[in-house]
């Protein structure tokens, strides 16, 4: 099964890291998002990857055009330009990256990626979050249910501490930093049916991908949600950071948890 990649944003609100690059490409600790995102699905056996690239796509295929060349030792013959490559610590990826325009919206991009899913059904996530999602078991819920489109639904991290208050305008429970405040977002995970393409109509569409399988447009079309109280670290969500370098706690905590689930 094929894992498509939304990564063709500029990430505006991410300027001072997004400037030069696409925003997927803005690196956790020394590596891009989009790697710690593709580590996830390889754990569980998806090596499989189509990423959409749209803005300064050429940074996203000279990555991956060179990722083989930075993960080993190597031998160049300046006189042969041949390259023999030893110690090889690579991941068994195959990576498509479809070109989906700088300006498409989120559901243009999807249309775009169509033909390299092979009329399958297929997972996707956008490339700018990384979360402690049991892959297998996303995918064994989406078949169950017999629906076109599964969402996760993640409770992000605590941000602020919160309080309880009674009616008296007393103080009744303090927690620190509660997972999404009580509150579940879209954790940017889904798995969906090659049924969903019908539901696009080129790359002029204003909405998001999953607002178009429930809009108007859809056909009485409902996507289910698996849900998942574990946090998510999303990138695009940290507008305030000078660097990114400080998320490689939060990225390595949640990795952790999914070693632990599976040890």
């Amino acid at each position: 099964m094929k894992v498509a990649i939304l990564a063709g944003g500029q990430g505006a609100r991410l300027a001072e890291e997004t400037a030069p690059r696409p925003k997927p490409m803005a690196e956790i600790g020394d590596r891009p998002i989009p790697w710690h995102i593709m580590k996830t699905y390889s754990h569980y056996g998806f090596n499989e990857f189509v990423i959409s690239a749209g803005y300064k796509a050429y940074m996203i295929k000279e990555y991956f055009r060179n990722c083989w060349l930075h993960n080993c030792d190597a031998t160049f013959d300046m006189r042969t330009h041949e390259a023999e490559v030893h110690q090889d610590a690579n991941d068994s990826w195959r990576v498509t990256a479809a070109g989906t325009g700088a300006e498409t919206m989120t559901g243009g991009r999807v249309k775009r990626m169509q033909p390299y899913v092979d009329g399958q059904p297929f997972l996707l996530t956008y490339g700018d979050g990384v979360a402690d999602v049991d892959i297998t078991a996303l995918v064994d819920f989406h078949r169950e249910s017999g629906r076109a489109a599964t969402l996760t639904a993640v409770q992000p991290l605590g941000r602020f501490g919160a309080l309880a208050i009674n009616q008296s305008n007393g103080v009744e429970r303090f927690a620190e930093k509660p997972l999404g405040d009580g509150g579940w977002i879209n954790g940017g995970f889904f798995m969906m049916e090659p049924s969903v393409f019908d539901q696009t109509e080129g790359d002029g569409l204003k909405y998001d991908v999953l607002e178009t399988t429930t809009g108007p447009t859809a056909t009485g079309l409902k996507p289910n949600y698996y849900s998942r109280n574990r946090p998510a670290a999303t990138i695009g969500y940290a507008p305030s950071r000078t660097s990114l370098g400080s998320l490689s706690e939060e990225i390595d905590a949640l990795l952790d948890m999914r070693e632990a689930d599976c040890s």
